[in-house]
This record gives structure tokens, sequence and C-alpha cells, in this order.
């Protein structure tokens, strides 16, 4: 009996340890992540571009080729390095992850995130992340409506490897406001139809895994005035427009994992490693962009 209560208890701790390991590596990778979109942020100088993260035990790394600098973070000391380029070929300690994240997070961290690619969201929309739960924002102010094809706005980190993991993204609209129009004499809901277009669904393939369980809420704010009037000239009866025409609206997003992005309802499908963009046609038909 004390031989099988000492086993549950080794196992018990075994485990306990093995939980703790888990998440703290987890949280490694996340605070990684953050630090360095935000250093692609805040020194474009050094780090012009948005770069996937890489792991090399015991290191998790991004290389800049226009500069040729390393940066990145060894797990074995939690600090952070820098290597290359303007730093020379001897790798630089700059600070621990602890403290270069307390200066994020001092410093509003709203330039990027892990959760979300944010080098092409569209300007005026910011973004902060806690845990798992992304949040998106106009901060009450309306800016204009992005295209179609960027209206994914929390755009999957870039890959260096395929995953082979597809995740169907759904957005849920909780409340919406259109102002600026009016329609009278048709059985019309412009509201409900600008609704539909923000309940698109994306669908990304090689996926990061980190991201499978990744939750934005969004409260934002669009300029949709060029998106109407080129669809409804002025003039059309039954229809009025006062300029600007704004929308506004508050939503969830959420993800699931698919076998095949191709095969599912998604408007458009991004490849997370190849950067490549497919959106569907008014035939159901999806087209490759740029090609």
């Amino acid at each position: 009996m004390k031989h099988a209560m000492k086993l549950l208890l080794v196992s018990a701790c075994a485990f306990a340890i093995l939980v703790q390991t888990y998440f703290a590596s987890a949280n490694l990778a996340v605070d990684t992540e953050r630090l360095l979109n935000w250093a692609e942020t805040t020194f474009p100088q050094y780090f012009p571009s948005h770069q996937g993260t890489q792991s090399i035990e015991p290191w998790l790394f991004r290389y800049y080729p226009e500069s040729q600098i390393y940066a990145g973070v060894n797990k074995s000391d939690n600090s952070v390095y820098v290597l290359g380029g303007a730093f020379g070929s001897t790798p630089t300690r700059i600070d621990s992850l602890v403290n270069l994240m307390t200066q994020v997070n001092n410093s509003g961290g709203n330039g990027s995130i892990a959760g979300c690619d944010t080098s092409t969201a569209p300007a005026g929309i910011s973004y902060s992340q806690s845990g798992n739960v992304v949040t998106v924002t106009t901060s009450g102010q309306c800016v204009p409506a992005p295209e179609l094809s960027n209206s994914n706005f929390c755009q999957p980190p870039k890959q260096t490897a395929p995953s082979g993991i597809s995740l169907l993204g759904s957005n849920t609209v909780s409340s919406s406001q259109i102002t600026g129009i009016s329609v009278t004499g048709f059985p019309i809901d412009i509201k409900q139809i600008v609704d539909a277009t923000a309940n698109v669904k994306h669908c990304t393939k090689n996926a990061a895994v980190e991201t499978a369980n990744i939750i934005v809420n969004s409260d934002l704010c669009f300029d949709v005035t060029t998106a109407i009037t080129s669809l409804i000239p002025p003039g059309t009866p039954g229809i009025v427009t006062n300029p600007p025409v704004l929308y506004s609206t508050k939503g969830t997003f959420t993800s699931q994992t698919v076998a095949d992005c191709f095969a599912t309802e998604a408007t458009t499908v991004t490849d997370a490693f190849t950067g490549e963009v497919w959106i569907r046609n008014q035939a159901g038909i999806f087209e490759k962009m740029g090609s």
C-alpha cells in the first residue's frame, strides 16, 4: 500500500512538473512572438520586415536578410540576444525576456502581437493581446473600409515551414449600426447586407499550432461611403445617402480545425507558409490572387 501511494505521489509530482514545463514553454513562445513583433514595429532600421520565428534548440529566433541581423531568445537563460549586421559577429545580450516584456507592455504593446500578423493591417486599427484573446479596435474612430482581400484583421503569422494545419475562422457580429444612408420603398436592409459581408469566413493553410485557440474580439467603425456609392449610384430612386456612410460593428472571431480549406465555406484562403491568397469568385470558385 505504501509503495502504491509512493508511486501515485511521484506520478502526480511528475505530471505537475510536466504541466508547469508545458505552460512555461508556451508562455515563452508567446512572449517571444510579441517581443519580436514589437521590435519590428519599433526598430525598423534593424528589423525592417516581418519574418517568421524559427526554432533551433535552445533558440527561438528570426533572421532579417535586409539587415543581416538575427534576433531571438535563448531558452536556457530566457534572455534576448542579437547577432550580425550592426551588432557584429558575437551574440549580444540585450536583457532578460521578462524585463523586455515589461517594456513592451508599458509601451502599449499594440504595434504587433503574437496571435496575428499586423504588418498589413489597415491604418487606424490597433491590437492588443491577453493570453489567447486578441482585441482589435479603431478606438472609437471611423477609418476607411479595407478591400475584401484585406478584411481578415487577424492575419495568420508567417510560418517558416508547412504545419499541415488548416483553420477555418468565423466572425459573429454581436451588434452593428449603419448611418448616412436610408432606403424607402424597397424590402432591402442595408445593415443586414453589410453584416453579411462582415460575417465572411477566412481559412488558413499551414497555420501555427498556437493560433488554433485564438479568440478575436473586435470593436470597429468603418467609413463605407466609397463601397456603398460604387454599388448604389447617387440619385438611385428610394435610396438616400448622406455621406459619410459609417458602419460600426462589434463581434467575435473564432477558429476550428478543418481538413481542407478549399472544401469549406470560406470567402478567402491564405497559406501562412507560402503567403498565397485565394478569393472565392461569384461562381463559387477560388481564384489565386496575382495569377
